[in-house]
């Protein structure tokens, strides 16, 4: 869910037709040391290895509804795995069969999820699929982890069956989640539709502007509040908008080398997370019950995070970056200067055909990276510690190794990259990450222990 637009473009071109098989498609997902995801099934964790599996399928499910499905598929095999040996309470189905396999079960789950909700992943979900199974030796066993499983899958599908979001197409054509269509209204400060989704073949099109009514996971999204983007008028909002106008430039002279690499580093933090989660449960050595459980609480927070950010995006329409310095003679605020030719560095250039990076087509407070990132590294702090030794690889950048020292570290940067990529200000940025937080720390203490394992 974030700001996932380079697989935006991704999507949207294979949709219009414009081809866009860009090495970026082809890149691994951010990883250090990962092992492939097709080795040994059953010595290691099926949890994170199905983690794994799915991981590779954000590029094929999209941008915002993989934050949708990675809920949905964590429930499942957190409810699949507590079926097996109840450990902590259920989030959906309250099952029970034992004797059952539990990778037989944590396979099927996901697998049916997998299916159901990204069916352009199916050939290579169901060969993982058999494979797993080919490695569980037949018998009872076997047969219960897949009923187990099945059921898991079904009951978690079926309670997120209203949403009404279309499987397979992306962005979604029709439905609630695309309704009402956003009009903007041509007033200082409201947002405007940026190139290249202002115009034919790509737009005008502003996403997902009913995201925010869906259901939430786990929270009461009525509880969580904003105080909005500053007055156009404010000293604050000059403030904000001269240091981005400078720092978050194209052709800026006040970035800095590790600046502009942290801008395109973290466009599409999504995977990054995924698998720094994977990897630091992997090194805490948690079992199939632990890591089912985080996984579940990370991404039902995800999911909750981004419903509450979409709220606030079409309830504040704010405008990018990109239009409040090209009309700052419009906001009748005497200590800013428009510069009609300003780009930000996250810029589709007109020489590539396939860009990588561009402005995301959705309003711009709060911001969704700050955010969601913020609120899953609160998870990640609230269960593991805050104190981790982290690397992190982008697609975006092959070669380069970001490392941290805490996940709060990690939720900082990803939230200041919007600020040097210049489509986000600090304001949407600090109040994103703020909310965040607090989403994630309620989440976290959610799916308890079940009563007889309470120490």
């Amino acid at each position: 869910m974030s700001s996932s637009m380079g697989r935006l473009m991704l999507s949207l071109a294979v949709l219009t037709g414009i081809g866009c098989d860009r090495d970026i498609a082809e890149q691994p997902l951010a990883d250090v040391t990962a092992p492939s995801v097709a080795e040994q099934h059953v010595k290691r964790n099926p949890v994170l290895h199905w983690n794994r599996v799915a991981g590779e399928s954000f590029l094929e499910i999209g941008p915002v509804i993989d934050s949708w499905v990675f809920a949905i598929l964590h429930a499942a095999i957190h409810d699949a795995v507590n079926g097996v040996e109840r450990r902590y309470e259920p989030y959906t189905a309250d099952l029970s069969s034992r004797g059952a396999s539990l990778d037989a079960a944590v396979a099927t789950a996901a697998r049916d999820v997998l299916v159901a909700l990204a069916p352009n992943t199916r050939e290579r979900i169901e060969k993982e699929y058999r494979s797993a199974l080919t490695a569980i030796p037949r018998g009872r066993a076997r047969n219960k982890g897949v009923k187990l499983g099945r059921h898991a899958a079904r009951a978690n599908l079926k309670r997120r069956s209203g949403d009404g979001i279309p499987v397979g197409l992306w962005p979604p054509q029709s439905g609630p989640i695309t309704e009402p269509v956003y009009v903007p209204t041509g007033e200082p400060g409201d947002y405007a539709f940026t190139p290249p989704f202002d115009a034919p073949p790509l737009g005008p099109i502003a996403l997902f502007p009913g995201w925010g009514r869906l259901t939430a996971f786990a929270v009461d999204v009525t509880t969580y509040g904003l105080p909005g983007p500053d007055a156009l008028t404010s000293e604050e909002y000059a403030r904000d908008l001269n240091h981005l106008q400078s720092v978050g430039s194209l052709q800026s002279r006040t970035r800095t080398a590790d600046q502009t690499e942290v801008a395109k580093f973290w466009f599409e933090p999504s995977p990054a997370f995924n698998q720094m989660a994977n990897r630091a449960l992997e090194k805490h050595q948690f079992d199939a019950w632990d890591a089912a459980r985080t996984l579940a609480l990370m991404y039902l927070t995800v999911a909750d995070a981004g419903i509450v950010c979409f709220e606030a995006k079409y309830r504040f329409r704010f405008w990018r970056p990109y239009t409040a310095i090209r009309r700052a003679d419009e906001d009748d605020n005497p200590r800013t200067m428009p510069d009609t030719a300003w780009l930000p560095l996250l810029w589709p250039s007109p020489d590539d055909p396939e860009p990588i990076f561009l402005i995301p087509p959705i309003p711009e407070y709060p911001s969704a990276a700050a955010l969601i990132s913020a609120a899953a590294a609160q998870v990640l702090i609230d269960i593991l510690g805050d104190e981790q030794h982290i690397e992190v690889t982008s697609p975006y950048l092959p070669g380069v190794t970001r490392r941290f020292t805490s996940f709060t570290h990690v939720a900082e940067e990803v939230g200041m990259s919007r600020v040097y990529g210049g489509i986000h200000f600090v304001r949407a940025v600090k109040d994103g990450a703020e909310l965040g937080r607090s989403i994630g720390r309620d989440v976290s203490r959610l799916l308890p222990a079940a009563r007889r394992w309470e120490k």
